[in-house]
């Protein structure tokens, strides 16, 4: 079985979605204790013209600073068969929601604005949870528990414009600075809620 599949979508997949990546893979990190592939933390650009590069620098050394790793990083552009694979699908925007959404309709029910869903976990009844453990298809069973308990919670209702994450690039550190803080408080509850 394939691990637990998140997917970070952004614009160019050089800023945001790449932090949201490796922050959400060292989180799994800390928490699981294991470096096995128990979630499989990726991501995507709507367009494609950064294709191929690297992570823009100081998203990278926001990445680096908080103990995550930049390394082999290389943008892409977002196809329907990196939604398919997906389990969850988060997004920087709103508008990135409706993006995803037009390529795979069936994706509606796993795919939230970053912090959307982290605006949301807080609410998840763990007790209904399926009980967690270190392997490959408990983590799957129970990330798909929480995604579907997360889409209930959303009930319908569309995402706050506070949900959205800035577009820091070609801003300066302290911009890239906040724009992690705000990913982390997404990436690091899922992880511990996965992980507990």
């Amino acid at each position: 079985m394939a691990p637990f599949t998140v997917l970070h979508v952004c614009m160019g997949n050089i800023c945001r979605s790449p932090m949201a990546e490796r922050l959400l893979a060292r989180a799994v990190r800390d928490r699981s204790g294991s470096d096995e592939a128990l979630v499989r933390s990726v991501s995507a650009g709507t367009g494609g013209w950064h294709e191929g590069e690297e992570m823009n620098p100081p998203a990278a050394r926001q990445v680096r600073a908080r103990r995550g790793s930049d390394d082999g990083f290389l943008a892409r552009k977002l196809r329907g068969d990196f939604i398919d694979e997906a389990d969850l699908i988060l997004t920087a925007t709103a508008d990135q929601v409706d993006y995803v959404v037009a390529l795979r309709p069936d994706a509606a029910d796993r795919t939230f604005v970053l912090g959307e869903f982290g605006r949301l976990l807080g609410a998840v009844d763990q007790a209904a949870l399926p009980p967690a453990e270190p392997k490959p298809e408990v983590v799957h069973q129970r990330g798909t528990a929480i995604v579907a308990a997360v889409h209930r919670l959303r009930a319908g209702e569309t995402p706050l414009l506070t949900d959205d994450l800035d577009d820091p690039w070609g801003r300066g550190d302290q911009t890239f600075q906040r724009v992690g803080d705000e990913i982390e408080d997404t990436t690091v509850p899922l992880a511990a809620l996965l992980f507990p």
